[in-house]
């Protein structure tokens, strides 16, 4: 178990890297975070603490509580992506008063979409914790 270890802490390393960059980006940068953004925000946070712990205590338990938070993170990142890219009837935004899902500027780094950014960094921790499990499984 101890040579797969390095799965878990590249897998919190992006956790934690994506929490820094949500507080950057809502605290330095500024930019009001949408409805969306903040559910993503939901499961992203704890996943940093979790898999921390997991990492600290090398514990395979950590894995499986964080992978339904990264996969469930993975679900609403990708709807969030394909609501900006206008796969997704306008329709369906659950944004109601307050900052657009879709009409703000998500931009940074010329162009790199915030939710772009945020499937990414979900689906590599989901990854990574299946690859874990499954070669860690008894």
């Amino acid at each position: 178990m101890k040579r797969n270890w390095y799965l878990l802490v590249f897998a919190w390393l992006t956790a934690t890297a994506a929490t820094a960059s949500a507080f950057f980006i809502g605290e330095v940068m500024g930019i009001t975070p949408c409805v969306l953004c903040w559910y993503q925000r939901i499961f992203m946070f704890p996943l940093v603490i979790v898999l921390g712990m997991a990492c600290y205590s090398d514990d395979r338990r950590g894995a499986i509580y964080g992978l339904p938070l990264a996969f469930a993170g993975v679900l609403l990142a990708g709807y969030h992506t394909l609501l900006i890219a206008g796969f997704v009837s306008k329709t369906w935004i659950p944004c109601g008063s307050g900052v657009s899902c879709t009409e703000q500027k998500l931009e940074i780094l010329n162009g790199l979409q915030i939710p772009w950014l945020s499937l990414t960094a979900f689906f590599i921790v989901t990854s990574l914790l299946f690859v874990y499990l499954k070669r860690t499984s008894k």
